[in-house]
């Protein structure tokens, strides 16, 4: 993986509606190569720890979603576009190596996972981990969150805007947020923290809802953390029950983090799907 001192991408992928999305390449080997799709506020170095095991064996993409990294950005927003850019990635790769690629998202970039393989043949296996939907009249924002984010960053506070969208949406402690301030990358989350309002809002629109998402039928893994709030397992059982063709892996112990505190368990999860 390329790291935030060498934010240089290999490719650039433009999406149909113009919009430059940066891709970092990495790894080598026989198997279908593997596109990372990064969740809120992240960028491509969300994948640092597992990015160079999956590596090993095969070749290894990970994005920046628009509006953050070295990717372009539009001036209105909705959550198809980013449906299209990963399918865009997915098609410029598949013509690359010659047939279609795996893709494996975090979060929201599940979500843009599932979504964009509704939209390319391209993408043959999807992982999402913690990205369903919930079903309606659950949500994985407390009450007041939206509020508190928007009230932040219109003061100009985008680091209590951010840490509260982890608190709340993440479910990360007081202990776990200054660990997190203490690594190289907060500077980057801050930056992006404008980007969650609209993620937030488009995650309950229609397009991202269980009933569009639950179309898919190209083979699903839905990663779940044994120790993440319970929103997360709401929304995975209920997508499994929709999916053709979808299974559930728990990580015990994890939570929203597995691809960094559990990488072994991540990554065996993942290949083993994979591989099946």
């Amino acid at each position: 993986m390329s790291s935030n001192t060498d934010p240089e991408p290999t490719r650039i992928v433009v999406s149909p509606d113009g919009t430059p999305i940066a891709v970092f390449g990495s790894g080598d080997g026989p198997r279908v190569p593997l596109v990372l799709v990064h969740g809120a506020t992240a960028d491509h170095t969300t994948f640092r720890a597992v990015g160079p095991v999956f590596g090993r064996t095969r070749p290894v993409f990970a994005i920046d979603r628009r509006g953050r990294g070295t990717s372009g950005d539009a001036a209105t927003y909705a959550i198809e576009r980013e449906f299209e850019d990963v399918a865009a990635v997915a098609d410029d790769l598949a013509r690359t190596f010659g047939g279609p690629v795996d893709v494996l998202g975090h979060s929201y970039g599940g979500r843009c996972a599932l979504g964009a393989s509704l939209r390319t043949a391209a993408i043959r296996r999807v992982v999402a981990y913690e990205g369903a939907p919930v079903p309606a009249g659950s949500s994985y924002r407390p009450d007041g969150l939206l509020d508190g984010v928007r009230a932040a960053l219109a003061r100009g506070d985008p680091d209590a805007a951010l840490s509260g969208f982890l608190s709340g949406v993440v479910g990360m402690s007081a202990a776990e947020l200054a660990r997190y301030r203490a690594e190289s990358v907060w500077p980057a989350r801050v930056a992006a923290a404008h980007t969650i309002v609209r993620e937030l809002e488009a995650e309950v629109g229609p397009a991202a809802g269980l009933e569009a998402l639950g179309a898919v039928s190209v083979p699903v893994l839905l990663i779940l953390g044994g120790a993440s709030r319970s929103p997360f397992a709401v929304g995975t059982d209920a997508m499994l029950a929709r999916l053709a063709n979808g299974r559930v892996v728990t990580i015990e112990g994890a939570a929203h983090a597995a691809h960094h505190t559990h990488v072994q368990e991540f990554v065996a999860a993942v290949e083993a799907f994979l591989d099946s």
